[in-house]
């Protein structure tokens, strides 16, 4: 664990100390090495936990988010590179400072074996975020955009603290390991009905579930590009993650608990996959599209079987890798065009045919086509729930046609349709740009040989 966390806090001295020439190359190349060296935690063992120390431990589920998280951070940094351009390399170090501040706190929520450094960790991550989204977005409306994302994630998460106290309280140990054998505390009383409630409502915020999910198109249209892929690709999994370590705590849910939280999941995915199709904004698009995919996950989580669970991971790593791809596209035509409405930047494959590719690519994996693991993902997570409920697959099968729709409607937008008039000269696409995508959209394609890496389950 150590062999990765440190070398991680190094990274923020390398970029405070690295000379102003080599501040990308260094931060990059540096942050790449440890992304290939985490790629060490994917490999199956028959060990619970790997590397169990007694505050951390890896398992099934943790070691893809572990990965992925990793795997994010000198993307976000090669993405950023263009948007600092003209920035003073004082306020260069300092994002990229607050880029890699983050990364410690994700994998320390990630791996955390020990449910109050769960919640610190959790909680630390929305400062570096708070700080990316109110000082380097791009609109005024930043501000009210990180206000919306602090009090929604601090009046949620506030329950969640009473109620880890409170299990500490009953059981004497917030040790997952030994949570995981103890009796259920939680059953069907009020009191412990609301104890649940309270400790999955932060996690839904999180996740978001839809209705409480109106911070996030907001945090995502107004954050840089490299805050808008750590949202989608890992904050919104920390809540995807949350959900799946608390479900199994408390035991069989009360029927009270699961249904409104299925029920408005599911038509959460199918409202947001409807509102996608009429958004003039892009990264809003992309941003509400999360809100449907991470909608089939909290569904999913909530039913605790092992099919359940392994589609909701699966969907968890794709979802992260896509979205995040879609967002270092939009950026792409963001940074050109300086427009996010989809009316004035159509038509620009004939200009920027490789690019045009990346976008294809990129879309293709977020409708789930095959081979891509967003397929198996849907797939798995579609005989889950109709195995708990049959009359769940309209609502899924709806969503999923939807989901279709409005990738196609996105696509066709971007690339095709007449140019703008006002478009007169773009430059070219650059090789930093085709390595970024090409390294998101190569995981995708490679762990469909072999998704039990992904997928949560012992194999």
């Amino acid at each position: 664990m150590l062999k990765i966390i440190l070398p991680t806090i190094m990274l923020l001295p390398t970029a405070f100390l690295s000379p102003k020439k080599f501040l990308w190359t260094n931060t990059t190349m540096y942050s790449l090495l440890i992304a290939t060296l985490s790629l060490q935690w994917l490999l199956p063992s028959y060990y619970p936990h790997k590397n169990l120390t007694p505050w951390t431990g890896i398992d099934q589920i943790s070691s893809p988010l572990l990965v992925l998280s990793c795997w994010l951070l000198p993307l976000m940094i090669m993405a950023s590179q263009n948007h600092l351009q003209h920035e003073p390399p004082t306020r260069k170090r300092i994002f990229i400072m607050a880029l890699i501040t983050i990364q410690p706190f994700i994998i320390l929520a990630f791996s955390s074996t020990e449910l109050m450094l769960f919640y610190i960790a959790f909680e630390a991550t929305l400062i570096p975020t708070l700080i990316l989204i109110t000082r380097w977005g791009n609109q005024p409306e930043r501000l009210s955009a990180g206000i919306y994302l602090l009090f929604y994630t601090l009046i949620s998460s506030l329950p969640l603290l009473v109620t880890i106290l409170y299990l500490h309280m009953q059981i004497g140990t917030l040790h997952l390991t030994v949570l995981k054998l103890t009796h259920p505390v939680l059953n069907n009383s009020w009191t412990d009905l609301m104890s649940g409630l309270a400790l999955l409502m932060a996690f839904m915020v999180k996740a978001p579930l839809y209705g409480l999910h109106l911070w996030l198109p907001k945090a995502h249209v107004e954050a840089p590009v490299a805050g808008s892929m750590l949202l989608a690709a890992l904050l919104l999994k920390l809540g995807g993650y949350g959900i799946m370590r608390v479900t199994i705590l408390m035991g069989p849910l009360s029927n009270h608990l699961h249904y409104p939280f299925i029920t408005l999941a599911l038509w959460g995915a199918l409202m947001t996959s409807s509102i996608c199709l009429r958004q003039t904004d892009l990264k809003s698009l992309i941003a509400y599209s999360s809100v449907s995919h991470m909608g089939l996950v909290i569904a999913t989580s909530l039913i605790q079987t092992h099919w359940a669970f392994a589609g909701a991971m699966i969907l968890m790593i794709s979802h992260g890798l896509t979205s995040s791809m879609l967002f270092c596209l939009a950026n792409t035509n963001y940074e050109r065009t300086h427009s996010r409405i989809l009316l004035l930047t159509r038509g620009l494959q004939p200009i920027l045919p490789l690019m045009a590719t990346w976008w294809l690519l990129a879309n293709l994996t977020n409708m789930a086509l095959p081979p891509t693991t967003n397929l198996m993902a849907e797939l798995t997570i579609m005989i889950a729930l109709f195995n708990w409920s049959t009359p769940t697959i309209i609502l899924t099968g709806i969503a999923i046609l939807l989901t279709a729709s409005y990738t196609l409607f996105m696509l066709l937008m971007t690339q095709r349709g007449v140019l703008p008039t006002h478009i007169t000269s773009i430059h070219n696409s650059t090789t930093r740009e085709h390595l970024l995508m090409a390294l998101h959209i190569i995981p995708l394609l490679l762990l469909i040989l072999k998704p039990n890496l992904i997928s949560g389950i012992l194999s």
